[in-house]
């Protein structure tokens, strides 16, 4: 007898060479394999979207490829092999034989929905892309709302389809369960729900973008994802603050990017001694500073709001264009240093500067 012909387990050592030398020749030919079979499916993708880079197509889609192919061929390798009858036992009714085939067969169906995962972060990538040369940022915002919806409607079918390939169970028993346990978990999961819920809501009533600054109960920042449950808010000290969607949704939101102006206000409070004329006198001059002293400046108003016992008041309001944070902190420090020195070269005091305490150490002697 041939010494490839020899058995062991119920199979030749020649099926065993073949068996092997099939998935080891996959592994060592997988990155190749995959890659020119990429490529090919990049030809037709690339009529589509004619822009689209092949790096990032190859990047994203050759490495669930890869094993997906490896796993593929493996299972069907292994398949063409005769179950040994020595390890052959009956387990609640199924024979090993048929739990480890459909095992395989779970496997290789989670290996491909791994696949079209990767292939949708692709397409939501030049969906993305092309969002990005558009300046409405609702496109962009759509297209990451889209992606994380459908990944989480595949990721479902692949768990149904693995349960109906491991259990062999009829998916209308399947979807019979999934909506008696739904609805507890409905009761149950009550807030995810909601959250659920107010992420469409956010989505088709637009308060807010991704990359909007907003207010939300007492908290600033800049809206850095919309996602189906939360929305992460980048604040002013970097850190990053989830927001359950509901509270998004039932509280007060103030989108300070969609203003179509940043406000500017200055409270002087000037001695209550300080004459009339040096009061009209600096309500001119202050006038002339936000006029002249910065061009960006839109409509203002300079006025005396009230005269007390405390001091006399002027309020001097302006306005700019919707501009960066950091320009309207340099306008305001220009026109504040200016205020300064106007009311240091007419020697005029704040209210609570004359104020003197007199403390009598006199003491008469009896």
């Amino acid at each position: 007898m041939d010494f490839l012909d020899q058995v062991y387990f119920d199979n030749t050592i020649r099926n065993y060479l073949m068996v092997g030398g099939s998935i080891l020749l996959t592994l060592l030919l997988k990155r190749y394999l995959s890659r020119y079979l990429v490529s090919l499916f990049f030809r037709i993708v690339k009529r589509v979207w004619k822009t689209v880079s092949k790096e990032s197509f190859v990047d994203l889609v050759v490495g669930p490829f890869e094993w997906f192919l490896v796993i593929l061929i493996a299972v069907f390798a292994i398949d063409k092999l005769t179950f040994p009858d020595i390890l052959l036992y009956t387990l609640y009714g199924h024979t090993t034989a048929d739990i480890i085939s459909r095992a395989g067969t779970g496997i290789i169906i989670a290996s491909f929905i791994l696949l079209i995962l990767r292939l949708t972060d692709f397409i939501a990538f030049v969906l993305e892309e092309k969002a990005n040369q558009i300046p409405d940022a609702r496109n962009n915002q759509l297209v990451i709302f889209l992606r994380d919806f459908l990944k989480v409607i595949i990721g479902i079918i692949g768990i149904l389809l693995i349960i109906k390939a491991c259990f062999n169970q009829p998916l209308g028993n399947l979807f019979t369960g999934l909506s008696i346990v739904g609805a507890a978990l409905a009761l149950g999961a009550k807030e995810s729900l909601e959250n659920l819920i107010a992420s469409f809501i956010i989505f088709f009533d637009k308060p807010f973008f991704t990359g909007d600054t907003v207010k939300v109960n007492n908290i600033i920042g800049r809206v850095e994802k919309i996602g189906l449950r939360s929305t992460r808010i980048l604040t002013g000290d970097k850190t990053i603050v989830t927001m359950p969607n509901k509270q998004m949704v039932d509280s007060i939101v103030d989108n300070w990017s969609m203003r179509t102006l940043r406000r500017g206000e200055i409270k002087l409070e000037l001695s209550v001694k300080t004459p009339a004329a040096k009061i009209e006198n600096i309500i001119t001059s202050l006038k002339k500073i936000i006029s002249t002293g910065v061009e960006t400046l839109l409509p203002y108003s300079v006025f005396l709001k009230e005269i007390d016992k405390n001091g006399i008041t002027i309020i001097v309001e302006y306005f700019t264009e919707p501009i960066a944070l950091n320009e309207f902190d340099t306008i305001k420090q220009k026109i504040n240093l200016q205020i300064k020195k106007l009311l240091e070269d007419n020697a005029i005091e704040f209210a609570g500067e004359a104020n003197t305490i007199v403390i009598n150490n006199d003491v008469k002697e009896g």
